[in-house]
């Protein structure tokens, strides 16, 4: 994890290309390893006596059983649990700022086909089927109802799988005319397009915490739009730098509007959210998000292209092969992360922490790429934080309010003789 770290921090990004090896993907198989070891361990129904699970909420002992034995036997689930949340945690922040990096690099270095920087951000999904392997032995809960069928399971995820592939190119694009900061901080909007989508599609309640974060968010993404002090990459005019802003939000959005359709497709068609079933939506809806983009890199002509930016790679060929290798496997990490963080804790979380990274990767983008962090950009990062802190403390509210309710309910329960 040290060299990973290195990665991250590395003020000569051609590095990242040389010093991870096998060590590196060692490192990450090692802890893929150990989340789906733990997750295995936290959903094997020979304990589920144990734990009572509340929405959003970390898992309490149930209330009769064996006191001592088994209140061991759940801190040791409790501990898993945590683990679990710390890991997602640093995958997600880890391989979302490590990715952004590297693509800005690879654009800065000579890449210039956005499709294949839009198939890098699916092609590394094989890497899943790692932690999938265990999953599919270990025995998932079932599901209320009976599987949906084979053609509607297919038919939703070829769709997400297309509209995947159009967000990621929407991404590509944001990213070739915007530096890595500005970018990063324009896609903190996703939060407020999030709180949008869930309003209609998944029926959250619009609060004055969530509506502030809206509005802080949507202002902190219009300052950078109306920057003139902004830090172009070289070669970039004003109409494409405007170009990459509202690819940028429109990337934001369609992202948003995938999770909120995911969460719809747990709720009413799949209707249930183990982490197996999370892993297939995500290996399938990827292997067609990566069937789609490669039909597109072939059809715009772009292929042909690949072997002069490898000649052309101001690091050299092995530094432009690294850099998309690398890519790849950040952008699996950091969904290795999005769907842990969906199954341990919930979707919103798993946005709330998404949101949250791109509002730090500017930092990562100051030390790594040396971006200009002018005033304006700072006052948007603040802004984009207090917008985050916003939406997260609405969470905490919410979770309280979820945490007094079932404990008022457990209370009602136990006072009942009928029970």
């Amino acid at each position: 994890m040290v060299k990973f770290r290195y990665m991250f921090y590395s003020v000569k990004a051609v590095k990242i290309c040389h010093v991870m090896k096998f060590s590196v993907a060692s490192s990450l198989l090692k802890y893929s390893l150990v989340v789906s070891l733990a997750t295995i361990l936290i959903n094997d129904p020979a304990t589920d006596m144990l734990l009572v699970h509340f929405d959003n909420q970390i898992p309490v002992p149930a209330r009769d059983g064996p006191s001592t034995h088994l209140r061991t036997l759940w801190k040791l689930k409790r501990l898993h649990w945590w683990l679990l949340v710390v890991l997602n945690i640093f995958f997600l922040l880890v391989g979302q700022a490590a990715a952004v990096l590297l693509g800005r690099f690879y654009y800065d270095k000579g890449g210039n086909s956005t499709w294949m920087a839009t198939l890098v951000q699916t092609a590394a999904f094989p890497i899943l089927l790692v932690p999938y392997s265990f999953l599919r032995s270990s025995n998932d809960s079932p599901g209320l109802s009976a599987p949906s069928s084979v053609l509607v399971l297919c038919s939703i995820y070829f769709v997400v799988g297309v509209l995947i592939a159009g967000d990621n190119m929407l991404y590509s694009i944001g990213l070739l005319y915007l530096s890595a900061s500005t970018y990063s901080l324009i896609c903190a909007t996703q939060l407020a397009f999030n709180a949008v989508f869930s309003f209609f599609i998944n029926r959250q309640k619009f609060t004055p915490l969530i509506l502030n974060a809206v509005v802080i968010l949507s202002f902190s993404a219009s300052l950078l739009a109306v920057n003139e002090d902004s830090d172009k990459p070289s070669g970039v005019s004003n109409r494409k730098y405007v170009i990459g802003i509202l690819t940028a939000l429109a990337a934001s959005a369609l992202y948003s509007l995938l999770l909120s359709l995911m969460q719809l497709t747990f709720e009413k068609v799949l209707k249930k959210e183990t982490f197996s079933v999370v892993l297939e939506m995500q290996i399938y809806t990827a292997f067609v998000a990566t069937c789609v983009t490669i039909v597109g890199l072939f059809a715009s002509g772009e292929w042909r292209t690949i072997r002069g930016e490898m000649v052309s790679f101001t690091t050299g060929k092995v530094s432009y092969i690294m850099t998309l290798i690398w890519t790849a496997v950040a952008w699996q990490v950091c969904s290795v992360g999005v769907v842990g963080l969906v199954f341990v804790v919930s979707s919103l979380f798993s946005n709330v922490i998404s949101t949250l990274s791109l509002a730090v990767t500017p930092i990562a983008s100051l030390i790594v790429f040396h971006d200009n962090m002018n005033g304006v950009k700072i006052i948007a990062m603040l802004i984009a934080f207090w917008g985050f802190a916003s939406y997260t403390y609405q969470n905490y509210l919410d979770d309280l309010k979820v945490a007094k309710n079932q404990t008022a309910a457990n209370n009602d329960s136990a006072d009942d003789p009928h029970c």
